[in-house]
């Protein structure tokens, strides 16, 4: 069977090699030695001054906008996973949706400003499938209206908007670190901003607020990751070049083979480095898609729905209207990619998709 997507592994005895330090020190969890050293080499290699380690993605967003005080409304996509407009609505927040770009799949940034109210605290944007959104429009809304920007970043490793990291922009941008990703320690994730104080505060959320072993000096949460994902973290590190690498070619490969389907892909944004981490495909309405996902389910092939459904069809939340990215999601789908992918694979894959379009 080929899945959406697989983990990647390093090899075993690397893995191992950072775990057999960790039985040595017998030191797990807080703030260990190994989790210090990732924060070091992601710094590095990102480019970045500031970011903390956390344990998800989810936690991420929470603390992001905890640190921020948020109150009231916050401006966001209806088309993303479910962890954003979850973190918005789990912290007090009233999510307001805007509806997305049809060619970007991002939040239209020409759709923000009437959603604007007196409550209106911050902008929520996601980088969709690791495309960046249109940083520069959004962040003139938000200094003329005065407010807070974040970033929910979690498909965003390796991607750069104008020559910097993508997570450098916005009050704080947040990442995931979760199997999937092309970047992972199993489970984590990472906030990120250019303020200090404001990345103080956020360390002080991670860990229940504890500014000595008996002090505390905000109110705090438990977002701290161990020693165990850590290490996973520093092998997989040493071979992210080459998944990006990897990743790219299946990219052009699927863009290639694919270039007389009848379903297209998104538009990259204007100034990106993208990281090439999804291949969606977005059908013209949701019955041509259903078809296609029960071919390749016959031939065992099991693409996702990747966002499905519409966030602002959520039971939880207030429910408008968000036409386009209704659309989208109920005729969306993601093709398998994964670092050891064949090309004969993909092949198959574009075969099945071309043969039932020809019939």
């Amino acid at each position: 069977m080929i899945f959406v997507t697989k983990p990647f592994l390093p090899p075993r005895e690397e893995y191992e090699r950072y775990v057999n330090g960790i039985w040595q020190r017998n030191w797990l969890t807080n703030h260990g030695p190994l989790v210090n050293e990732l924060e070091l080499q992601l710094k590095d290699y990102l480019q970045l001054d500031h970011l903390l380690y956390l344990n998800n993605g989810t936690i991420a967003l929470q603390i992001a906008l905890k640190a921020l005080g948020l109150k009231g409304e916050v401006i966001t996509t209806p088309f993303s996973y479910v962890a954003t407009t979850s973190a918005i609505a789990w912290e007090g927040l009233k999510p307001v949706f805007v509806d997305i770009d049809p060619q970007t799949a991002n939040i239209d940034p020409n759709k923000i400003e009437a959603a604007i109210t007196p409550r209106t605290s911050a902008i929520l944007a996601t980088h969709v499938y690791g495309n960046p959104c249109d940083i520069d429009a959004i962040k003139t809304i938000a200094d003329r209206h005065r407010l807070k920007v974040i970033y929910d970043g979690a498909h965003c490793f390796g991607t750069k908007y104008k020559g910097r990291s993508v997570f450098e922009y916005g009050d704080i941008s947040t990442t995931s670190f979760h199997a999937t990703k092309l970047f992972h320690t199993v489970e984590g994730g990472a906030v990120f901003t250019t303020d200090p104080d404001l990345l103080k505060k956020m360390a002080l959320l991670r860990n229940f607020g504890h500014e000595g072993p008996n002090d505390f000096g905000d109110i705090g949460i438990n977002g701290k990751n161990s020693e165990f994902h850590a290490a996973m973290g520093l092998a997989n590190l040493k071979y992210i070049g080459e998944i990006l690498e990897s990743r790219k070619a299946q990219w052009l490969r699927y863009r290639d083979l694919l270039a007389g389907f009848q379903a297209r892909t998104i538009r990259i944004t204007e100034g990106a480095e993208y990281n090439y981490a999804y291949f969606p495909l977005i059908f013209s309405k949701e019955e041509e898609l259903l078809k296609y996902l029960d071919m390749l389910g016959k031939g065992q092939v099991f693409p996702r729905r990747y966002f499905y459904p519409s966030l602002n069809r959520l039971p939880y939340v207030k429910q408008v209207e968000a036409p386009v990215s209704e659309q989208i999601s109920s005729s969306v789908c993601c093709l398998p990619m994964y670092y050891d992918l064949s090309p004969e694979i993909q092949q198959m894959i574009a075969r099945f998709l071309l043969r039932m379009q020809n019939n």
